[in-house]
């Protein structure tokens, strides 16, 4: 197909993804969207809860299969939007609305790309896509769920709003529920043992450590205490203070090591939420990282997570759209980064089947 009607489509489904509700867990309107799509392409085509992927036309067993992803989960709209988040506006070479950079425009530019490989014979790599629910709460329901019906996967593509320049790395996510303990007693005698204090000193260490280990792509290891809780009144000692900590993690480590090293410094008692969400990273001398430089496009490590986080595989991000815009008020993606994500997306696996 032309790389004109396939952008044509691509702003007409974009706008249809818009005005139709699709927070996270609650995708079942837009999977139905996006599997009339497919349908009224005649493309073969599969959908589990709210997931759905198809393959390419000519697919082999035998060949090794690129997977390209992306999500059409949004969050939910922040109050200071002036304008009705579930209304495409198309103004001054903009579409407005919710789920318009992310990333409902790498979505229809993905479907693109992967409608015009769709019918191509003699490919050296087959093409799987996969449109998926959950990415913004990490959900289990998302992609991980379909991994067992997909093929082998040989490297993947994700779709994430990035300029359409390549992360080639990605910051892994885990989120720690940490609890200090101590003795109640009364404030005014010197009575109990302050488990804010003890909680003071362990949060001073997770401010100030620094792993030795420092990432090529995405550099130290981050740290950050996010929120706090303790006591019910002031005249009470309190004998438990709470406080979860984010922690961006590189590729330099896995999480069980860096949990292995917090353990050894902070008496805290530590749970993690998860270690599902991992750091991900590819070779430079990767192909599709070589077609990317060939195209000219811009290496990075990003430090925020995506779905890369669950995919068993090399990975690299890369779609239209500015992550800044993000979840922001009046969300809108520039029309001509829908085609320079189409023309992105195809140019690079052009240079690799």
């Amino acid at each position: 197909m032309d790389i004109q009607d396939l952008y044509t489509d691509a702003v007409a489904l974009l706008k249809q993804l818009i005005a139709t509700s699709s927070f996270s867990q609650e995708e079942d309107q837009t999977a139905s969207l996006l599997t009339r799509f497919l349908g009224t392409n005649h493309i073969a085509h599969s959908r589990r809860r709210n997931n759905v992927w198809a393959l390419n036309q000519y697919f082999d067993q035998q060949k090794p299969t690129i997977l390209l992803n992306s999500h059409h989960d949004t969050v939910k709209p922040n109050t200071a939007y002036t304008l009705n988040p579930f209304k495409p506006i198309e103004e001054n070479e903009k579409l407005y609305g919710l789920g318009s950079n992310d990333a409902g425009g790498c979505v229809v530019s993905l479907l693109a790309a992967f409608r015009y490989f769709y019918e191509k014979k003699d490919l050296k790599y087959n093409i799987a896509i996969a449109i998926t629910a959950e990415e913004e709460i990490s959900g289990k329901n998302g992609i991980e769920s379909i991994l067992s019906e997909l093929p082998d996967i040989n490297f993947a593509i994700v779709g994430e709003p990035t300029l359409t320049e390549m992360a080639i790395a990605e910051k892994g996510l885990m989120v720690l529920d940490c609890t200090a303990h101590g003795k109640a007693g009364h404030a005014a005698r010197e009575e109990g043992d302050n488990a804010i204090y003890k909680a003071l000193k362990d949060i001073e260490w997770f401010r100030n450590y620094q792993f030795p280990k420092i990432s090529e792509t995405l550099g130290l290891v981050k740290m950050t205490v996010t929120v706090i809780q303790a006591g019910q009144q002031h005249n009470v000692v309190p004998a438990a203070c709470q406080y979860t900590v984010d922690i961006r993690v590189t590729d330099a480590y896995s999480p069980e090591e860096i949990l292995d090293i917090i353990k050894q410094h902070v008496p805290s008692e530590i749970k993690p939420r998860s270690l599902r969400m991992r750091p991900s990273s590819i070779d430079k001398a990767h192909p599709v990282v070589q077609a990317a430089i060939k195209l000219g496009k811009h290496l990075y490590g990003s430090p925020t997570t995506s779905d890369q986080a669950l995919i068993p595989a090399p990975s690299v991000k890369i779609g239209p759209g500015d992550s800044a815009r993000s979840h922001s008020a009046d969300e809108f993606i520039y029309l001509r980064e829908i085609k320079e994500g189409i023309e992105t997306y195809v140019g690079l696996l052009g240079e690799i089947v």
